[in-house]
């Protein structure tokens, strides 16, 4: 019987509804079809975005700073709608549904935006000369059409990558030694399948996209993320599933509401005397922090419904201990998240100016000449460099001399933000270089490649694709390992929004930017013609900025108080209290 018992997963079902077998369900080869289907998403997504921003200064014509920004607002709308795809998958679908129904969406729009790239009604007619002064812009209606498929696309990634490293983790247990050290693996190698889509995304998807055709290049993302989901949905019977604990987001506010009501009792002389009724197994111990909180756990009179037969509180009224601290748990998060934001801003850089810095430079390599959005791969190749030289090297040494499986996640965050700031200051040198070389050609610059090598743009590349690979694998473990069990995809999403705003942040400092820095005769910093501009300068800012923030950071790092996996000690203190109790 007891080794019946020790084959099942504590807090995991099957496909039936029944406790999930630990040698039939989970583990990689779960895991693995679901790494494949984000792979295919970031193959989407990325083969869009970084190579978007030329096709709407080239082929829809509008301006290099409106192009910029459509596409950071893209991506941060795709991030941003992370937050409802980890409510719906929470609260009501459960991950696996949640990744089904949103990978099919993103589907439909790929394949949307393949058909409106093809037909000739639906984008502006080619420049008269190559000046782009007689180019007419795209009208509101081919544009209109071209936000309906990319806003499906943002759609569908967004409820996707909330609930797919949430649902990949579900397929280990955490408290069984061996799969719980197998899950240390898993964010690393997580984002290592990511960065594969990313990197065909910038080599292949691109050099289609602008050698062959974007038709055929998205077609091939829609075909590629409708073999992805049958995959998926063939793991159906494989999977561990979580059963859903209720809305995360009702939770909290019944946390707060009660708090409120209560704001003027005093609180017990003993946290035993505080209401508990999870279970041992999963009650989460009392912490100091946000005390405020704690008196939404006080029992008062009116707590408990007269008219009800059971005698379960009034969820408004009174709250559990574990419910109270899971609060604390979110709140606690909130700082680190708030400080990470500005990693994304330069991340957003990456896809929009540099490429457009790239397209402007010598680009061949003997007769091929690299697309200007392929030059990314070198961004890739950082991440993967990175992400292959901390499990190989870095992890086991760490694991001898720490006793810990490699660096934690504050200390991966920590190295992120540092190489981003690097990244930076690298970039704002290079585009110093690089707009010596245009002012010196004068009035050809605007027309001609300027003779200076593309490569020169590497180093901002490797500094902030490296500080990448740290910080979206330290962020993933931090988000993940320090929410409530119940709250997961929710703050999968929570963590994906920080990409969000940093690229809506880069949107406002660029809007920013030029209003303050243009002239009437002069368009400043940012001009529609980046040899014109002062590109160097807005680079320099986000440096300055950046090294702000990382010292906002380490503030908040030390401040920050990680989950005690310990949960004896709650119960000490709750055996305690209710000693006292009994003795009174």
């Amino acid at each position: 019987m007891d080794i019946k018992t020790s084959s099942m997963v504590a807090d995991a079902v099957d496909y039936k509804g029944f406790p999930a077998d630990r040698s039939k369900t989970g583990g990689w080869v779960a895991s693995a079809l679901v790494l494949g289907i984000e792979m295919c998403e970031r193959l989407s997504t990325m083969g869009l975005a970084v190579n978007l921003v030329t096709y709407l200064v080239g082929t829809m014509h509008l301006p290099s700073a409106t192009s910029a920004n459509i596409v950071t607002d893209f991506m941060g709308t795709c991030f941003l709608l992370c937050l409802l795809g980890g409510f719906l998958a929470d609260s009501f679908l459960g991950r696996y549904k949640t990744i089904a129904i949103f990978a099919s969406v993103q589907t439909l729009g790929t394949g949307m935006l393949a058909i409106t790239t093809k037909l000739q009604q639906l984008r502006p007619p080619p420049c008269i000369t190559i000046s782009h002064i007689s180019c007419k812009p795209a009208n509101g209606f081919q544009m209109g059409i071209l936000y309906v498929a990319l806003y499906l696309i943002a759609l569908g990634t967004g409820g996707l990558k909330s609930s797919v490293s949430g649902f990949g983790t579900d397929q280990f247990d955490e408290k069984d030694e061996k799969e719980k050290a197998q899950m240390a693996y898993f964010f690393n190698r997580f984002f290592f399948f990511i960065s594969i889509g990313t990197l065909m995304a910038v080599t292949v998807l691109v050099y289609l996209q602008d050698e062959v055709g974007r038709s055929w290049a998205y077609g091939i993302c829609s075909v590629a993320m409708f073999i992805a989901i049958l995959l998926f949905l063939s793991g159906t019977k494989r999977y561990r599933y979580k059963k859903s604990s209720g809305s995360p987001i009702v939770h909290i506010l019944q946390v707060i509401v009660a708090a409120k009501r209560k704001r003027k009792m005093e609180f017990p002389f003993s946290v035993g005397l505080l209401y508990e009724n999870s279970p041992e197994d999963s009650r989460i111990h009392h912490t100091e922090q946000f005390r405020f909180l704690d008196k939404a756990a006080i029992v008062a009179e009116g707590d408990y419904d007269k008219t009800a037969k059971s005698i379960t509180p009034n969820p408004w009224k009174l709250c559990s201990v574990t419910r109270v601290e899971e609060v604390k748990m979110m709140v606690r998060l909130l700082p680190i998240w708030a400080t990470t934001i500005i990693f994304w801003t330069t991340y957003a850089q990456m896809i929009t100016f540099s490429v457009e810095q790239a397209s402007t430079m010598e680009r061949n390599v003997g007769r091929f000449q690299i697309p200007a959005g392929s030059l990314t791969v070198f961004f890739v190749a950082a991440i993967l460099f990175t992400l292959a030289f901390n499990e190989v090297f870095i992890m086991p040494l760490w694991k001898k001399w720490k006793g810990k499986p490699g660096l934690t996640n504050l200390q991966k965050i920590s190295m992120g933000l540092v190489l981003s700031t690097i990244g930076m200051a690298a970039a704002a040198i290079a585009e110093k270089k690089r707009l010596s070389v245009a002012k010196t050609m004068g009035g050809t610059a605007s027309t001609s490649t300027l003779p200076i090598s593309v490569f020169l743009l590497i180093p901002q590349f490797f500094l902030v694709g490296s500080g990448e690979a740290f910080i979206y694998t330290g962020q993933l473990d931090f988000f993940i390992t320090q929410s409530p069990k119940g709250m997961k995809s929710m703050s999968t999403g929570l963590f994906l929004t920080t990409i969000s705003l940093g690229f809506f942040i880069s949107s406002f400092l660029v809007l920013i930017v030029k209003r303050v820095t243009g002239r009437a005769d002069q368009q400043g910093w940012l001009a529609d013609n980046i040899n014109y501009g002062r590109l160097d300068y807005f680079y320099a800012l986000l440096a300055i900025l950046s090294a702000i923030n990382f010292g906002v950071y380490l503030i908040c790092a030390v401040w920050y108080k990680p989950k005690n996996p310990k949960p004896n000690l709650q119960m000490e203190r709750l055996g305690n209290g209710s000693c006292v109790e009994d003795k009174c």
